[in-house]
């Protein structure tokens, strides 16, 4: 069974058919890349996968549990079903009054209280959240910024506690939304050195990225949009290196900004 079964989304918005019946399937540890031209509906993609939009049509499974379903035309999202996903979005999304530390924090403990015992293990809760925001920091390489504030950070230093931060929940899947999109180019080797890591580490991603080659050497599933639909999937040396359809031939060839890492 497949950790995430996506079956004929759709969305529109008003008039505009955004997703016309978007359907893949991602076994856990397999990492997933999107590519395609803007306005092909990968952003909407990834936002409905994590509840920030909901499809119109279709039906979502995680772990086996039907987490969205249409019935009788009412699209139905399940009780914490947001769990299983964490983003990890382009322009950061950090609270800028609160320490790198606390950003961290913040969604885990306001999780914890939802404990019918947080109240009687307080102290001995909070310190294994603190341990585990530490141990992440360490492996994005920000020890020393616990104490910082965003505006103090670079940008990629803040994608890294973006990241950071998503994978306090634990999620079942880490999405990436064009995370290098808003960095300069010397600041984005840093963080696709931190999504490898990942990978390494057998962590289950979807990324939708304009960086082919990194795409290609990280993904064992490509995707290519356009116009709604996917028009193409396969492995990175199927879509990238051999696409069958016209419209993947003519993103690849167009695509001029494909660095290696």
């Amino acid at each position: 069974m497949s950790l995430l079964e996506v079956n004929n989304i759709k969305k529109s918005f008003g008039k505009a058919d955004i997703l016309k019946g978007v359907s893949f399937s991602l076994d856990e540890g397999e990492v997933l890349s999107i590519i395609g031209s803007s306005g092909g509906g990968k952003t909407t993609l990834l936002r409905c996968l994590n509840f920030l939009e909901i499809p119109n049509e279709g039906e979502i499974v995680l772990n086996g549990k039907k987490v969205f379903y249409v019935e009788n035309g009412i699209p139905t999202v399940a009780k914490d079903a947001q769990k299983g996903m964490g983003m990890v979005f382009q322009q950061f999304n950090l609270f800028p009054q609160y320490s790198v530390m606390d950003n961290l924090l913040l969604a885990p403990k306001l999780e914890a209280k939802k404990s019918p015992d947080y109240k009687q293990k307080k102290k001995e809760i909070l310190k294994k959240l603190v341990a585990k925001a530490e141990s992440l920091l360490a492996a994005t390489g920000l020890s020393e910024k616990k104490d910082f504030y965003p505006c103090m950070l670079s940008g990629g230093q803040q994608q890294r506690v973006a990241i950071a931060r998503a994978l306090m929940l634990e999620p079942d899947i880490l999405c990436f939304d064009e995370p290098t999109s808003a960095l300069d180019p010397e600041l984005t080797g840093e963080v696709l050195k931190v999504i490898k890591k990942l990978r390494e580490e057998g962590r289950t991603m979807i990324i939708v990225t304009h960086e082919l080659m990194f795409a290609k050497h990280v993904s064992d599933k490509i995707i290519f949009m356009a116009d709604g639909n996917i028009c193409e999937m396969g492995t990175p040396e199927e879509v990238i290196d051999h696409p069958k359809e016209a419209k993947t031939q003519a993103f690849i060839k167009s695509d001029l900004s494909a660095t290696e890492y």
